[in-house]
């Protein structure tokens, strides 16, 4: 079972594979805010997926970057990366 992808890791992603800094606790505070309001489009995310990918060394499905909030991406992520764990 893998450790959950947290808020953090999602906005250090978000700075280095996307350009965009965001602070975590804007994340954690505001869970449901639309992707889009970050500026972070599929092509982002896309990039976001790859490098966990890669870190996790486990594929993620392409539903993953049709997530629009920090909280449907989490709970995605999360889901599939601890799927047959």
């Amino acid at each position: 079972m893998h450790s959950p992808v947290t808020v953090e890791e999602l906005a250090g992603l978000m700075k280095s594979r996307a350009g965009l800094t965001v602070e975590p606790q804007q994340l954690a505070d505001q869970p449901d805010t639309p992707f889009e309001v970050y500026n972070l489009d599929s092509l982002g995310l896309l990039g976001i997926v790859s490098e966990l990918e890669n870190r996790y060394g486990k594929s993620i499905d392409n539903e993953a970057e049709r997530c629009k909030t920090p909280t449907e991406f989490l709970t995605n992520v999360n889901e599939q990366l601890n799927t047959g764990a």
